[in-house]
């Protein structure tokens, strides 16, 4: 592996922060994002006037000139697998696939292979630059295991640092189609009592309530109050299902992004998700809104009915707007024929 030295000045007006100056004024062609560089100074790879910096800390000052060596991008340690993917979109910078229900995003202790990395490593084999110093897709998003639809993935570090600022700023469009207990009105009395919940104009119900890991079970999440990440949803009802009605399909669209978000937020409303076996439970529904078949249907549905159905965002490279559409999978398809 032969490495490469390249120069960095720091002109104009430059951040304190030696991580952020070089992340700021790093030529565009060297693909290097924050979190890279921030590990190369720590490996000793960053240096003024040939005195080698450790600490990302480190004040960075206007007219220094930075060498930062690198050597290429070592191979990632998952194994690539060839695990069919539905590819939306993809190009030379990142790839939009349709996951489905039961695929997990990234490996981990009880998922270490099948994953959707371990799928885009086979699939994309040679077209990844690297991510971070490793040959590896960039995962920016996930979505949970037995949720299904759109994620995009970066293949390059401009194209992660890219898509990354644009989550961090909460400018990617992301809309869910959820399948529910119950109907989100306006003129519901209990809805309109609950703290951070509120109806905006064309019945959309807004949903302000902040999230954190739960006190005594670490892999749920759970509403706190002034503390957590700020956490915001918007709900509309597209359809109800049940005389009376008792169930409704749902699209909901964030404007931020937090682990089980739509999930938690529609369980603290009343509202939780069909099959949801974390934040739902089980419902027992009237016994004559429905038919007896539709019931079983409901019962049966073996996850929580979730579906990331439109994604949009900014090309990190060609500043297009791209917006891409997943039709619901056959499970999800299939369980709202049997409401009708």
């Amino acid at each position: 592996m032969s490495p490469q030295t390249i120069a960095v000045e720091i002109t104009d007006a430059p951040p304190a922060r030696l991580d952020k100056a070089l992340a700021l004024f790093a030529p565009v062609e060297a693909q290097l994002s924050r979190s890279r560089i921030v590990k190369l100074i720590e490996q000793g790879a960053v240096a003024l006037d040939g005195v080698v910096v450790t600490e990302p800390k480190t004040k960075a000052e206007q007219g220094q000139i930075w060498q930062i060596t690198m050597g290429e991008a070592v191979e990632y340690d998952t194994v690539a697998e060839d695990i069919p993917l539905d590819v939306i979109f993809e190009d030379d910078a990142l790839i939009v696939v349709n996951k489905p229900a039961g695929m997990v995003v990234h490996p981990a202790p009880g998922s270490p292979n099948g994953t959707l990395v371990n799928a885009l490593l086979h699939h994309c084999a040679d077209s990844l630059s690297g991510i971070g110093g490793e040959k590896r897709p960039g995962i920016v998003h996930r979505i949970d295991k037995d949720t299904s639809g759109l994620l995009v993935v970066a293949k390059t570090d401009i194209a992660h640092q890219g898509l990354a600022k644009q989550f961090e700023k909460h400018t990617v469009e992301r809309r869910y189609n959820a399948l529910v207990y119950g109907v989100p009105e306006a003129s519901d009395p209990r809805l309109n009592g609950l703290p951070g919940v509120a109806f905006e104009q064309g019945n959309i119900l807004r949903i302000i309530a902040n999230l954190a890991r739960h006190k005594t079970d670490r892999q749920r999440q759970a509403v706190v109050k002034n503390a957590g990440r700020h956490a915001i949803t918007r709900v509309r009802v597209l359809e109800r299902f049940g005389t009376p009605a008792v169930l409704s399909l749902l699209e909901c669209w964030l404007e931020t992004g937090r682990t089980h978000q739509i999930r938690v937020h529609m369980a603290h409303v009343g509202h939780s998700l069909v099959g949801d076996p974390v934040y739902g439970g089980r419902r027992k529904l009237a016994r004559n809104a429905l038919p007896e078949a539709a019931q079983e249907a409901i019962r049966a549905f073996p996850r929580q009915a979730l579906h990331a159905a439109t994604l949009g965002f900014k090309h990190p490279v060609s500043g297009e707007m791209l917006r891409f559409e997943a039709p619901l999978p056959p499970d999800f398809q299939a369980l709202l024929q049997e409401l009708v």
